[in-house]
C-alpha cells in the first residue's frame, strides 16, 4: 500500500492515485464530476484534502468521495487561498501590461512564480485538522515550501512529470483527459502531502 511512509518518486507517485480498484474508481468518479462546470474542480479539491486528512489519521485514503458538501466547503476554502495567493501577482503582472511597463509586469511574474512555491507549504497543513488559519499566511506557506529542501523540489519534479505525461489524455478525444488531469491532481497532491507530513511530523 502506497501511503504517507511511502518515499516519493515516480514509480510510487504515479501509482498512487491506481493502486486498488477503489482507487481507480474515484479517479472516474472525479473525472465525470468535471463535467459539471466549476463545482466539479472544488469536490475535486476537496475530495484531495479528504483524501490526505484520512492517510494523516492513519486512515485508507479511500473511499473519500462522501458527504460533497464537506467536499465542495474544502474545495472553496483551499481555492479561496489561492487567489488570496494569486491575486497581487496577477493584479501587478494586468496593472504592468496595460501600462506598457515592463517591471511591474515582471514584479507581478516574480509574486505569482512564489505564490506557486507558497501553495503546496499551506495545503497539506490545512489537511491535517481542516483549520483555515493555516491557509491565510503567505510567509509562513513559503518558508515552509523553502524549508522542504531537495524533497520539495522533488515533489515539484514530480508533479511537473505527471502534469506533462496528463495531455495524453487528450488522444481519447479530449475525454481522457478528464481522468488523466484528476491522476496528475492526485499524484502532486499525494507527493507533496509526503514531503510536508514528513517534514514537520503531520501523520
Amino acid at each position: 500500500m502506497i501511503d504517507l511512509r511511502t518515499p516519493v518518486s515516480l514509480r510510487t507517485s504515479f501509482a498512487f492515485p491506481l493502486q486498488t480498484p477503489r482507487a481507480r474508481r474515484e479517479v472516474l468518479i472525479g473525472a465525470a464530476l468535471l463535467l459539471v462546470p466549476f463545482v466539479g474542480w472544488l469536490l475535486n479539491m476537496g475530495h484531495r484534502v479528504v483524501m490526505v486528512h484520512r492517510m494523516m489519521h492513519g486512515d485508507p485514503a479511500w473511499p473519500a468521495w462522501r458527504h460533497p458538501g464537506q467536499l465542495l466547503r474544502h474545495g472553496l476554502v483551499t481555492f479561496g487561498g489561492m487567489v488570496y495567493y494569486y491575486l497581487p501577482g496577477a493584479a501587478l503582472a494586468y496593472a504592468g501590461w496595460r501600462e506598457d511597463a515592463a517591471w511591474v509586469t515582471v514584479a507581478g511574474g516574480v509574486l505569482l512564480a512564489l505564490a506557486t512555491l507558497a501553495i503546496p507549504g499551506y495545503m497539506t497543513h490545512y489537511c491535517r485538522a481542516f483549520d483555515a488559519a493555516e491557509i491565510y499566511d503567505p510567509v509562513r506557506a513559503l518558508s515552509r515550501a523553502l524549508e522542504g529542501g531537495g524533497a520539495y523540489w522533488r515533489a515539484w519534479g514530480v508533479a511537473l512529470c505527471a502534469l506533462a505525461l496528463s495531455f495524453v489524455g487528450l488522444l481519447g478525444l479530449g475525454v481522457g483527459f478528464l481522468a488523466t488531469s484528476v491522476w496528475f491532481w492526485q499524484v502532486a497532491g499525494f507527493s507533496f502531502a509526503r514531503v510536508f507530513s514528513q517534514k514537520y511530523g503531520l501523520t
